[in-house]
């Protein structure tokens, strides 16, 4: 897995809890009691869902020590614990098992949203929010640069990358196992004051496996370096002097 860093992700915090508002706001339950945030990172996810269900039994699971130390210190009335999704089950179902923005970073959606339903209650919710901004400028161009002959090189070709597809595949992956399914999309429109905005937004997230995969700190601030200068000329300047980032996510909710 890429390292994570929580000081880094939390620079666009309101950016990145705003889909978790958006999904929570259509899981229709009203009163569950035992919930789990899946990859929850630095707490902020929980904690939305902590503001609505305040009765409730909240757990945050994530695979960064660090992630999880800051949600524990920013959020110690709720319980966070560390822990691998690939891995996780329980002997007792979860009226809601969310997840935001956490399992495109996971192979073979089809058995892992399948698993993941299969440790809701009966009348619960798996609840699952997932960036599919691979086509935009922005993880293009990080691909783009990974391969062209001055980095290839230093890159061994096992970069972790996003797994995501489109709405229909998950529909067919739950719909045998789902009372009920919800499936949206939306693309966010973030205002950023200029391009170095779009790279500490990805050196937050979609950057960190490429980052950490160049041994050398000079490698490292090169390779920002070069994608500044490209995404400088990928997103032109509002006449405000501000820009425009499209952002695609993908809603699912799946009832059991």
């Amino acid at each position: 897995m890429p390292t994570w860093n929580a000081e880094q992700y939390l620079r666009f915090a309101e950016e990145r809890t705003q889909p978790c508002r958006d999904l929570l706001h259509r899981v229709l339950l009203d009163n569950p009691r035992r919930l789990i945030d899946l990859g929850c990172g630095p707490g902020n996810s929980t904690h939305v869902l902590a503001q609505r269900w305040p009765w409730a039994a909240i757990t945050g699971l994530d695979s960064s020590t660090d992630m999880i130390a800051v949600a524990r210190r920013n959020y110690p009335q709720l319980e966070f614990i560390v822990g691998d999704i690939t891995a996780w089950k329980t002997d007792r179902p979860y009226d809601l098992v969310f997840s935001n923005a956490a399992l495109q970073w996971l192979p073979e959606h089809a058995e892992l949203l399948g698993r993941l339903l299969r440790q809701v209650a009966p009348g619960g919710a798996l609840a699952v929010q997932l960036p599919a901004n691979n086509q935009p400028p922005a993880q293009r161009l990080i691909r783009r640069m990974a391969a062209a002959p001055e980095w290839k090189a230093r890159f061994n070709g096992n970069i972790r990358d996003w797994h995501v597809h489109e709405l229909p595949f998950y529909y067919d992956a739950l719909c045998a196992h789902a009372a009920r399914i919800d499936l949206w999309a939306v693309e966010y429109q973030h205002v950023l004051p200029g391009p170095e905005a779009i790279v500490e937004w990805y050196k937050g997230t979609g950057l960190r496996p490429f980052l950490d995969a160049l041994a050398l700190p000079a490698d490292r601030e090169r390779f920002l370096a070069d994608y500044l200068q490209a995404i400088a000329g990928a997103y032109p300047r509002r006449p405000d002097g501000r820009l425009l980032f499209p952002f695609r996510r993908l809603f699912i909710i799946a009832y059991a």
